[in-house]
C-alpha cells in the first residue's frame, strides 16, 4: 500500500498544519476566504515530491510572510466521513508545533485566507475545523506523536451577507 492510499485502496489527500503560539500562549489561526469560512491552523496540501516538513515551512511562509522553526510533531490526523453532506476524500494531516522567526505574521495569501489572528486556546473562534480543534486540545495536553481518526463536522451554516 502506498503512503497516499488507505487500506481499502481509496486515495487520501495529504496535508500539513502547524500549531504556533505567541508569548502569551495564544494560537495563530487562519480563517478561510471561501466556502464556510472555517478557522483552522496555518498549512495546506503537500505537493508532489515534497516532505511534510518542507510543506509546512513553505505554507507558513506563503500565508504569513515569515519563516518557521519546526519544533516537534503533535500528531497525524485522518479526517474521514461525509459530515459536509457530500462525498469528500479522506484528509491525512501532519500537525507540527512551530515557532515563527521574526516579527508578527501578516496576511500574505488573501485569495485563500481572509484573516490571521491569535486566539486563546480556551476561547477559539467558530466555526473551527475538526482537525484544528482536536490538535489544539492534544497540544494543550502536552501530547506528541498522536495518531487519530477524526470524523468531519456537519456542514456549518454560513451567515448571510448584510
Amino acid at each position: 500500500m502506498s503512503y497516499s492510499e488507505l487500506s481499502n485502496g481509496s486515495k487520501v489527500t495529504q496535508a500539513v498544519a502547524a500549531i504556533i503560539e505567541d508569548a502569551a500562549g495564544r494560537v495563530l489561526l487562519c480563517q478561510q476566504a471561501g466556502g464556510h469560512q472555517l478557522w483552522g491552523l496555518p498549512g495546506g496540501k503537500i505537493r508532489a515530491a515534497e516532505s511534510p516538513v518542507h510543506a509546512i515551512i513553505r505554507d507558513i511562509r506563503e500565508e504569513t510572510g515569515l519563516e518557521t522553526e519546526i519544533v516537534e510533531i503533535v500528531g497525524m490526523y485522518q479526517l474521514t466521513g461525509d459530515g459536509c453532506g457530500e462525498s469528500m476524500p479522506d484528509l491525512f494531516v501532519h500537525v507540527f508545533r512551530g515557532r515563527l522567526d521574526g516579527g508578527g505574521p501578516a496576511l500574505n495569501a488573501p485569495g485563500r485566507i481572509s484573516r490571521l489572528a491569535w486566539h486563546d486556546p480556551d476561547a477559539l473562534p467558530q466555526p473551527l475545523t475538526a482537525t484544528t480543534r482536536t490538535a489544539i486540545a492534544d497540544a494543550a495536553a502536552g501530547r506528541t506523536g498522536v495518531l487519530r481518526e477524526i470524523e468531519r463536522d456537519k456542514e456549518p451554516e454560513v451567515a448571510d451577507a448584510a
